[in-house]
């Protein structure tokens, strides 16, 4: 590795990303262009900007580690991402973009016309949202600590500091920008690297033995049976519960607009797992040294200095190096500008001016908790957050969408349960042994946390005297009709 060329990567990409962002200055005028880029994101722009933020910390670095230390077992992460989509498609990417919502408690209220639903529902999008900027201020802290001889907090602050400026400069209409750019220089510093390295391998230096790639006691059927179905499960579903990725569906100008998006996200996804997969497969050849826990997220980070030598090897580590901080970036902006809508509406004016302060109120939390705790594998970290929204807002979000006897209170009391039931199994199962059927149930609690609040939604709804809103029949029809005809019976 060559620190100086890696710094001038990481600094040109920072120079990009402030100049896409701040440039949001000149046309980010109104409220519409903050909150959801005035609903006027065409979908190649915008399947670009989500496969961008979607792609975090734990798939650039993350995934690639995991498949290192597990093999073949690996792959059941990429396929529950990539699957996640077809449920966003199917089910609520039209209906929430025909709500005329700007965030999801806004979608909420709307439906259930209850503020108390409404403030629960935020709570539980803030949670989800801190959860996950924590892991990609992490990986940026692994990423400069291996590339420089800088102290980790450096990678963590400088990301905070680049998310909160370029989100309060433009909103929504700049990150859009940024995000789009970022996912193309992913997908390119993982995909030049993997053919290069490919294609060295095909010259029959250094040999390697397919065993070593899909070793038999390491693939599917060696997992274990429970903890991989509720891995998908809270995968699958917890998709639809993530805050950064249900808001961009709002700046599609139709619901049509809003599934095509979602089709072409699918692909792009999809042609980035399948990289970072090869990634990780090639470590297992090239680097099994670094098949450590704590250490295998490097992976991607050593792998072209292990083949190449000299400038060669240099460039692609720097060309990675700077699609890892994209990654950092591309999903903390996302996350950030989803946050920020939640609280200028719900605690300020929702203003211009309150929503650029509550970006920088958004930001320095995870910072706060980033700086006071150590990183730990990338791919858990993220997977923990998809099964809390998972338990917490799908069962509210789809059963919104598509069930006419949904009350306040049975949203309200679903989320509860979904967060307080998922969040202290994540807790307890940190303070346990790993071994037993506890433990799984503990480490991976998708499977029974998913149907409990779902269940516990119904009941209290059906259950429950005040019945749903008066007007509930004619908000779905606007979720669910097409545009000019829903418009007409609203």
């Amino acid at each position: 590795m060559n620190p100086v060329l890696d710094l001038v990567a990481i600094a040109l990409l920072v120079a990009a990303t402030a100049v896409l962002g701040f440039a949001g200055l000149r046309i980010s005028r109104t409220t519409s262009d903050f909150f959801v880029a005035s609903r006027s994101v065409r979908p190649v722009w915008n399947a670009s900007a989500i496969s961008g933020e979607y792609l975090s910390a734990g798939t650039f670095l993350g995934l690639a580690g995991l498949v290192l230390l597990s093999g073949s077992e690996g792959f059941w992460f990429p396929i529950g991402y990539a699957a996640g989509y077809l449920l966003v498609l199917l089910f609520v990417a039209a209906p929430l973009r025909r709500s005329g919502a700007y965030t999801i408690p806004d979608f909420i209220e709307a439906r259930l016309e209850s503020m108390t639903a409404r403030r629960v529902t935020s709570a539980v999008v803030l949670i989800t949202g801190w959860m996950y900027i924590v892991p990609q201020l992490h990986g940026a802290a692994i990423a400069l600590g291996v590339v420089a001889d800088v102290p980790g907090w450096v990678g963590a602050v400088v990301v905070a500091v680049l998310v909160a400026g370029i989100v309060a400069a433009g909103g929504m209409r700049a990150v859009t920008a940024v995000q789009a750019m970022q996912y193309w220089l992913k997908l390119t510093a993982l995909a030049l690297p993997a053919v290069l390295l490919l294609v060295a391998l095909s010259d029959g230096e250094p040999s390697f033995d397919p065993a070593m790639v899909f070793p038999q006691e390491a693939g599917p059927g060696g997992a274990d049976l429970y903890e991989t179905g509720s891995l998908l499960l809270a995968l699958l579903l917890g998709t639809i519960g993530l805050p950064h990725v249900l808001v961009r569906f709002y700046t599609s100008p139709d619901g049509v607009a809003a599934r095509r998006t979602t089709v072409l996200v699918v692909g792009m996804v999809g042609a980035f797992y399948a990289v970072s997969g090869t990634m990780g497969l090639l470590g297992r050849v090239l680097a099994p040294d670094l098949a450590r826990p704590g250490v295998a997220d490097t992976v991607v980070l050593a792998l072209p200095s292990r083949v190449f030598a000299g400038v060669m090897g240099d460039l692609l580590t720097a060309l990675v190096v700077a699609g890892a901080f994209a990654a950092f970036l591309a999903t903390s902006t996302g996350l950030v500008v989803s946050l920020a809508g939640v609280i200028s509406q719900d605690a300020f004016s929702g203003s211009v001016r309150s929503f650029r302060i509550s970006a920088a109120l958004c930001t320095v939390v995870p910072l706060a908790i980033a700086l006071l705790t150590t990183p730990s594998g990338l791919v858990s970290s993220v997977g923990a957050v998809f099964v809390f929204a998972a338990s917490a807002l799908t069962p509210v979000l789809l059963l919104g969408v598509w069930w006419p006897r949904l009350t306040a209170r049975g949203a309200t009391a679903g989320m509860l349960c979904g967060a307080i039931s998922c969040g202290g199994a994540l807790v307890a199962s940190a303070l346990i042994p790993p071994e037993g059927w506890a433990a799984a149930l503990l480490a991976q609690p998708g499977a029974w946390a998913i149907p409990l609040s779902t269940t516990v939604v119904v009941v209290v709804s059906l259950v429950d005297r005040r019945g749903a809103p008066a007007r509930t029949e004619r908000y779905l029809a606007r979720l669910h009709l097409p545009e000019r005809r829903a418009d007409s019976t609203a």
